[in-house]
């Protein structure tokens, strides 16, 4: 009993010690997400009378409507039977998930071995090694407007700077060359190239690319080719790897499982590093002494992903391909029939920017006071365009089924004509 008593004489003594205040790190301090910055701040209470209809999720299973292939179960079925998943791996990845990788993503234009391939936690793990490799801080990337907001979030987090290059939506979203220029400075790293686009839908021509790989070239700046929906790309259109259209501009190319196989909780991505020239020697040994923050991704999954890559049947996504293609269209001629929007007609992945035009509104002066009152009237939520850095659109997911889109739109025509300036 003594010593009780005695442990607890020293914890209530301890207890009257002033403490100096325990702070939070600077990087924590630095580490915001701008969807989170803006929607956090929204009254998005909804409309308890109707049910609430998400346009705003960028996760294509979250429906139920879109769902992997029993080929990706099988193989994490057959993985989780494997003694090695049970285990760590190589923080880089397995050898054998790299080969598949570089034998899935390698072309004659630009061949990839497993010594190319870095996995890690979801293409969101990619870039953050691939930033973190390439500037320190004090130092700039340029990433797109409207662009992904994780962009931002990681670069800023570290003391990296962000500058903004222009997006022209006339043009179908592609980047504005004279705009970018003016941004370059001595301490400019990279430049983030997001094609297909979130939140644009865009797939950007071989001709744009070529551009985008000239004005590099000229400044001597790596690309992070942010390729996460490769392929997802709709009819009349072509999506172009930029590694395949140089020999001379260092490229890393993130990319994984999550929108192509339909498994963004599965958290695999990887990085291809295309360097014909040796110019990223020593970005490499970075990505590797990187990788071991978190010593490796999911080795289920690892194990599990040359099966997924090499017996996942084309039809698969063909049939993906088809759905997003069909529901595009369906949003693209719902909204552009709505007075007072403007839309930029996707050409791939699974986005859309919607302009809002507020003169035509009586009470609505911007994109903020549009997707928090149609939450609160019509219980449809979208994420303004200022989450993405560009004020007076907002981005449509259109994932959902058919009929609750075409929900969605009516209610959003219902609201424009509530909210319609009657001069």
């Amino acid at each position: 009993m003594t010593a009780t008593n005695d442990n607890a004489t020293v914890d209530a003594a301890s207890a009257k010690t002033a403490w100096r205040p325990i702070h939070a790190s600077v990087v924590s301090k630095r580490t915001v997400n701008p969807i989170r910055r803006i929607v956090d701040n929204l009254n998005v209470v909804p409309n308890a009378a109707k049910p609430v209809i998400s346009l705003a999720l960028g996760d294509p299973t979250v429906f139920g409507n879109l769902s992997t292939h029993r080929t990706s179960i099988e193989a994490m079925e057959e993985a989780m039977q494997k003694p090695q998943t049970h285990g760590y791996a190589p923080s880089i990845g397995f050898e054998v998930a790299r080969a598949a990788i570089a034998a899935h993503h390698s072309t004659p234009e630009a061949p990839l071995t497993s010594g190319d391939v870095v996995i890690a936690s979801g293409c969101s793990g990619a870039l953050d090694l691939c930033i973190t490799a390439l500037a320190n801080e004090g130092d700039e990337i340029l990433v797109p407007q409207p662009g992904f907001s994780l962009y931002e979030t990681l670069a800023t987090s570290k003391g990296i700077g962000c500058q903004y290059y222009r997006l022209r939506p006339e043009q179908h979203w592609e980047a504005d060359l004279e705009h970018m220029a003016t941004l370059i400075t001595p301490r400019t790293r990279a430049i983030v190239i997001n094609n297909p686009s979130n939140p644009c839908g865009s797939v950007y021509t071989r001709a744009h690319l070529l551009d985008l790989l000239a004005f590099c070239e000229r400044h001597q700046l790596p690309i992070i080719a942010d390729e996460i929906y490769c392929d997802l790309v709709f009819s009349g259109h072509t999506f172009h790897p930029m590694a395949t259209l140089t020999t001379s501009v260092p490229i890393l190319a993130v990319g994984g499982l999550a929108k192509k196989y339909l498994v963004p909780g599965w958290r695999l991505g990887w990085i291809l590093i295309h360097d014909r020239h040796q110019r990223l020697q020593e970005i490499r040994t970075a990505l590797n002494s990187l990788s071991q923050l978190i010593i490796g991704a999911n080795t289920v999954v690892q194990m599990a992903l040359p099966k997924i890559l090499a017996d996942t049947p084309p039809s698969f996504h063909a049939d993906t391909i088809r759905l997003l293609e069909k529901h595009a269209e369906l949003s693209a001629t719902c909204l552009s029939g709505i007075p007072g929007l403007t839309v930029v007609v996707p050409q791939g992945a699974m986005y859309m920017m919607v302009g809002i035009k507020p003169e035509a509104f009586a009470d609505i002066p911007n994109d903020l006071v549009f997707t928090e009152r149609l939450m609160a009237e019509e219980s449809v939520f979208c994420l303004p365009g200022q989450c993405f850095g560009y004020p007076n659109y907002f981005r449509i997911v259109y994932t959902a089924p058919e009929d609750k889109l075409r929900e969605a739109y009516d209610r959003i025509r219902a609201f424009v004509e509530r909210h319609r300036s009657k001069c």
